[in-house]
């Protein structure tokens, strides 16, 4: 019964229309990353090498100092 009563608000508000079912939505082709995202992920994964060499490497440094 509620579910009626929602549909009937949704209707009446007109914005039943606007929401997919679980049968609107089909599988999209897999396609391959685009080069820009990889790219992207590449450097991230570089700069935090980096930076977690860096900080490693203080933190030795400061060990061997004491």
């Amino acid at each position: 019964m509620r579910l009626f009563a929602l549909e009937l608000i949704l209707s009446l508000l007109d914005v039943r229309g606007h929401i997919p079912r679980f049968d609107d939505f089909r599988p999209a082709p897999t396609a391959p990353a685009p080069i820009g995202v990889v790219r992207a992920l590449a450097a991230a994964i570089a700069v935090f090498a980096a930076l977690s060499l860096a900080i490693w490497g203080l933190v030795w440094l400061a060990v061997n100092l004491l």
